[in-house]
């Protein structure tokens, strides 16, 4: 199984210190951030998948995927520093195609529950891309995301990217809709600067499970409905089962 690459030209040298690989990990990687998701995503795609990393409650897997190839399932955590962390790493170890897999609340309206969409970019709403360097906005890897929006039958959009789950500000969920987000979620930024930062490529496919109302200017966004826990358990899967399609449509022969 392929694991370990050789660096990418002036790529930092790191040992992962929060990841402790226990088999090897593939080149393609999803990652949602919930470590229940990374399981079961494993589970439904992976043929005998191997536990990768069970520390600090990171669970990843690694395994043959139906198209006969290696793939890893990493969970990342809530919000861009853990993110950030568990990326950085991934890369050090050889990652070079990733693949977030993960919610997020609908901004606009022409949204509906359990819809797909393929961040097309990502607006900077967070500190840890912010940190990396990232201005207004970063982009994903656009032939990955346009695999990812065939795979999928989804749109390709803006979305923002924010610190907060639960974001009381006033007006802040309306600025990012009048710059074009139609989504919001907590990681795809920092994924997608750390890509363009090391030179690998990275993609996003998010499930709307979250309507939004994004208020005002002058007042906050507001929570108007949620999906069950069984209907985003099964809009994981279906995540999986379109990233790897697209990853599967890029791999040679």
């Amino acid at each position: 199984m392929s694991h370990i690459v050789p660096a990418v030209p002036g790529m930092p040298t790191r040992s992962p210190i929060h990841l402790k690989p226990a088999a090897p990990l593939a080149e393609r990687v999803l990652l949602p951030g919930d470590p229940h998701r990374a399981l079961q995503v494993a589970q439904h795609l992976l043929e005998r998948p191997r536990m990768l990393n069970h520390h600090r409650g990171l669970w990843g897997y690694t395994g043959q995927a139906p198209d006969g190839l290696p793939l890893s399932v990493q969970s990342t955590g809530m919000g861009g520093p853990s993110t950030a962390i568990v990326v950085e790493e991934l890369i050090a170890l050889g990652a070079r195609s990733l693949v977030r897999i993960g919610t997020c609340g609908a901004l606009d309206p022409s949204l509906s529950l359990g819809d797909l969409i393929v961040a097309r970019e990502a607006l900077v709403a967070d500190g840890a891309s912010a940190a990396l360097g990232a201005e207004d906005r970063v982009r994903a890897d656009e032939p990955l995301s346009s695999s990812l929006a065939r795979a999928a039958s989804a749109r390709e959009a803006t979305i923002a990217s924010a610190d907060l789950f639960y974001d009381d500000r006033p007006g802040a969920a309306a600025g990012w809709r009048e710059r074009g987000a139609v989504a919001v979620e907590m990681e795809a930024a920092t994924l997608l600067r750390l890509a363009e930062l090391r030179g690998v490529r990275a993609g996003c496919l998010l499930a709307v499970t979250d309507l939004l109302d994004p208020g005002a200017d002058d007042m906050p966004a507001r929570h108007v409905e949620r999906l069950g826990r069984e209907q985003i358990e099964a809009l994981g899967l279906r995540l999986g089962e379109a990233a790897l399609a697209a990853l599967a449509a890029e791999a040679p022969g």
